[in-house]
C-alpha cells in the first residue's frame, strides 16, 4: 500500500513537533517537504536525517511557503498539514482552499495526536494572541510554584533557527548557556527573565527528549507557550492569557480559540490600560466558549529606572519584535512608558532603518513609529544596532524583556522598561495553584 505523501506547512516550531510525534516513524506516511513562513531565513534548509529517523536517510527539504502550489503538483502531495500559529481563521481557510483546489487534502492536527504525556504534573501557560502577556504570567507561575517548595523547569515553545541537530535538546541555567547556544534576540527575550529568577529553561527541537531530560530534575513541568499555539504536552492545568486590547481576537485567531476552549483558567491581562467595555466583552466571549474556566483579572504595571530621563526628551521606542510583526500590535510596553513618563516626541525610526529592518517595515507596515527588536540572526542584530545608532534622538526606551546593551553597543542613553503580572482581586494564581498542587 502506497504511503500518504504529505507536506507540512510551518514556521520552525509546531511543524517539526507534529513530525516528531506523529510522522517520524509512521510507515503510513511519507513527508515529502516542509514549507516555512513568518520567521526570516528559516527556509532553504533540511530537517536533518539525524532528527528525521530511519525513514528519511536524506533528511527532508524545507522550502518557502510561496512555493506550496508547485510543491503539491511536482511532489504529488496527497495532503498538506497546517502547523503554525497566530493567524486569522480566514487565513487558515484561504490556505485550505488553495490546497483543496490543487487536489490535496488539508489537515489540522489536534491535541490527541500531538501532545506528549509527562510523568510529572504539567502546568501550561498559553494565550489567545502573541503579546497577550504569556511571559510575565509564566514567570509569575514559576515563582509561586517555587515558593510552594517545588522545583520547576520552564520548557519553552521552540525557536530553532540555527543548527537543528545541535538544538535537539537545550538547557539554559546561566547567561553563559545563552552564549554557548548562540541565542537570537527572540530566544534571549524568553530565556533571560527565567534565568534572572533562578528558573531553568529547556527548549530545542525534539520535545519528547526535552521532556524526559527535564523530568529528571524537576517536580513540575511548566510549559511556556509561544505565539498562541496550544501546549505540546498534556496538561494538568492550562492557563490561557487573553488580551482586552484586542477584543474579539480570542474567537477569530487560530489556534488561540483552541486554547480558549481547553482552558482551566483565564487570565484577562492589561485591565489597567484597556477600555472597560472591552474587558467586559472579552470576559463574555470567553464565558460563551468555556463557561467552566476560572477567570483572573490582571495588570502588567510598567516601570523604568529613571523616568526623568524620558521626560521632555525625543525618544526612540524599541519593542519586542514578534509582538509587533505577526502579533499585529501597534505598540507595547516601551510606547506606553514613553507616553506615561512625558516624552516630548516619539521619533519615527523608519528614516534611520537599514538592511533587514527596512525589509521588516515593508512586510509589516502597521508597525509604524515603533522599532521592532528583530534579531533572528547576527546580521539582523547588527542592522538593529545600526538603526538605533543612526536615530536622531535623546534617549532609547527599550520595551523588550532583555537588556539590548548586553548584545550591542548603543551610542546614546537607554532606559529599560520592566513589567510583571499583578493579579487584581480574587481568585489569584496563588489561590488556584495552592488548590491544585498544595502540599
Amino acid at each position: 500500500m502506497s504511503r500518504i505523501r504529505t507536506i507540512i506547512m510551518g514556521a520552525a516550531g509546531r511543524d517539526f513537533h507534529n513530525f516528531n510525534t506523529f510522522f517520524r516513524d509512521n510507515e503510513k506516511y511519507e513527508v515529502v517537504a516542509f514549507t516555512a513562513t513568518q520567521i526570516p531565513n528559516i527556509e532553504g534548509r533540511k530537517y536533518p536525517a539525524a532528527l528525521a529517523g530511519v525513514l528519511y536517510p536524506n533528511g527532508i527539504d524545507i522550502y518557502p511557503e510561496a512555493e506550496l502550489p508547485r510543491l503539491i503538483r511536482e511532489l504529488k502531495a496527497d495532503e498538506v498539514v497546517f502547523a503554525y500559529s497566530d493567524v486569522p481563521h480566514t487565513y487558515v481557510m484561504h490556505k485550505a482552499s488553495q490546497v483543496n483546489a490543487l487536489g490535496a487534502d488539508f489537515r489540522i492536527m489536534g491535541s490527541a495526536a500531538t501532545q506528549i504525556k509527562s510523568t510529572k504534573p504539567v502546568v501550561a501557560v498559553c494565550a489567545v494572541r502573541t503579546g497577550s502577556g504569556k511571559s510575565q504570567t509564566t514567570r509569575r507561575v514559576s515563582l509561586i510554584l517555587r515558593d510552594m517548595g517545588y522545583k520547576v523547569a520552564a520548557i519553552r515553545h521552540p525557536m530553532p533557527y540555527g543548527d537543528l541537530v545541535k538544538q535537539k535538546v537545550q538547557r539554559f541555567a546561566t547567561y553563559a548557556d545563552l552564549e554557548k547556544h548562540e541565542c537570537t534576540i527572540e530566544e534571549r527575550e524568553e530565556y533571560e527573565p527565567h534565568i534572572d529568577n533562578g528558573v531553568i529553561v529547556y527548549a530545542g527541537v525534539d520535545y519528547e527528549a526535552i521532556l524526559r531530560q527535564a523530568e529528571q530534575e524537576v517536580d513540575i513541568v511548566l510549559w511556556d507557550g509561544g505565539n498562541n499555539d496550544f501546549s505540546f504536552y498534556a496538561t494538568d492545568l492550562l492557563i490561557v492569557v487573553a488580551d482586552p486590547l484586542r477584543p474579539g481576537h480570542e474567537v477569530n485567531y487560530y489556534p488561540g480559540e483552541t486554547n480558549v476552549r481547553m482552558a482551566d483558567v483565564f487570565v484577562i491581562n492589561k485591565v489597567d490600560t484597556a477600555n472597560p467595555d472591552d474587558v467586559i466583552a472579552v470576559r463574555e466571549s470567553l464565558f460563551a466558549l468555556n463557561p467552566t474556566a476560572q477567570v483572573i483579572e490582571a495588570a502588567s504595571p510598567i516601570y523604568v529606572d529613571d523616568f526623568d530621563a524620558i521626560r521632555g526628551k525625543r525618544v526612540l521606542v524599541v519593542e519586542d519584535g514578534p509582538t509587533l510583526t505577526h502579533g499585529g500590535m501597534a505598540f507595547g510596553a516601551g510606547y506606553v512608558a514613553a507616553r506615561r513618563y512625558g516624552a516630548a516626541e516619539i521619533v519615527d525610526p523608519r528614516p534611520f532603518a537599514v538592511g533587514s529592518i527596512i525589509d521588516t517595515y515593508k512586510k509589516y507596515p502597521g508597525t509604524g513609529k515603533i522599532l521592532p527588536a528583530m534579531g533572528y540572526g547576527e546580521q539582523m542584530v547588527r542592522d538593529l544596532e545600526q538603526t538605533i545608532n543612526n536615530a536622531d534622538v535623546d534617549v532609547v526606551v527599550i520595551g523588550t524583556p532583555i537588556d539590548l546593551n548586553r548584545i550591542m553597543k548603543i551610542n546614546k542613553p537607554t532606559q529599560r522598561v520592566r513589567y510583571a503580572l499583578e493579579e487584581i482581586g480574587k481568585p489569584t494564581l496563588t489561590d488556584i495553584l495552592q488548590k491544585k498542587f498544595g502540599k
